[in-house]
């Protein structure tokens, strides 16, 4: 792949780089998903057959009892707590090895992990505005949710690769796509639905396969092999299209300089041919704020 110019994209063209990216550093992305996912795929399949076969109430099929409730409630929201920390590191480290690979560098698991815990607890505080925020929105009127969703959507960007925290973060972000909010709600709908059919399509593969063979361990076999291959897909894609899209609207209205990023994300640029990187554009496009 050709070292791409720091240009404004269409949203076709953002959808190929992201593409490109993806495939060019797959065993890079695929490890950190497996690292993150697997043992959290495997808690969630062992969480929920006991859930289901009735493990902590001892009834099996029959209906649980009020002493059962608990447990029950226990054991979703370990599932729910387990699936956002895995969701978000395994993302924001994708989005790590992405920006590193974008600037012409050579992304590695342990580094992209490393550097993302460490931002774990400010992740998770813009996850919870995010999804209050966004669900107060929704609830209230639907069309307004849907567009400060869209409007956040590089927030996790802006916090790994400017520092932008909490409020600050989504503040980023809404400047970042204001002018823009359109060509970003196409990008993150094409996207979405490229990365959810091939998904779906392996998941369904994986399902057909288990329904074969009822019992216990296939359960558990064909949750854990369709949730962690279903990440490993919609994972590292999704940060691929929405660290180009990120770098995108920077080129737009910042005149985007490259060394700031390399200096943000702890890495200097090393541009070569036939790498993946940024080259520096001569003027940016001028976009409207409104």
């Amino acid at each position: 792949m050709a070292t791409p110019e720091l240009r404004p994209l269409s949203v076709g063209e953002i959808l190929d780089a992201a593409i490109k990216i993806y495939v060019r550093n797959a065993g890079t992305l695929f490890k950190i998903v497996l690292l993150v996912v697997a043992p959290a795929q495997a808690l969630i399949g062992l969480v929920d057959l006991s859930l289901t076969e009735g493990t902590f109430s001892g009834v099996g099929d029959e209906q649980a009892t009020r002493e059962d409730i608990p447990a029950y409630i226990g054991g979703f929201a370990t599932i729910l707590v387990v699936s956002i920390l895995s969701t978000l590191l395994a993302t924001a480290s994708c989005f790590k090895a992405v920006v590193d690979a974008y600037l012409g560098g050579r992304p590695t698991t342990g580094e992209s992990l490393r550097f993302v815990a460490s931002r774990l607890h400010s992740l998770l505080w813009v996850f919870v505005l995010i999804f209050v925020l966004g669900l107060l929105a929704m609830l209230a009127f639907v069309l307004p949710g849907i567009w400060l969703f869209v409007s956040w959507v590089v927030a996790v960007p802006a916090l790994l690769a400017e520092d932008a925290r909490g409020m600050d973060a989504l503040r980023r972000s809404f400047r970042l796509v204001r002018g823009r909010w359109w060509p970003t709600f196409g990008i993150v709908v094409l996207g979405t639905l490229l990365a959810s059919i091939v998904s779906g399509v392996v998941g369904g593969v994986v399902g057909v396969l288990g329904f074969a063979v009822q019992s216990d361990a296939a359960v558990f076999l064909v949750d854990f092999l369709g949730g962690t291959l279903g990440a490993l897909i919609t994972t590292p894609f999704t940060a691929a299209f929405i660290t180009v899209l990120y770098v995108d609207l920077r080129v737009r209205k910042e005149a985007f300089d490259l060394q700031l990023l390399a200096d943000r994300i702890g890495r200097e640029p090393a541009l070569s041919e036939g790498g993946i990187g940024l080259a520096p554009h001569a003027a940016p496009e001028q976009q409207p704020d409104a």
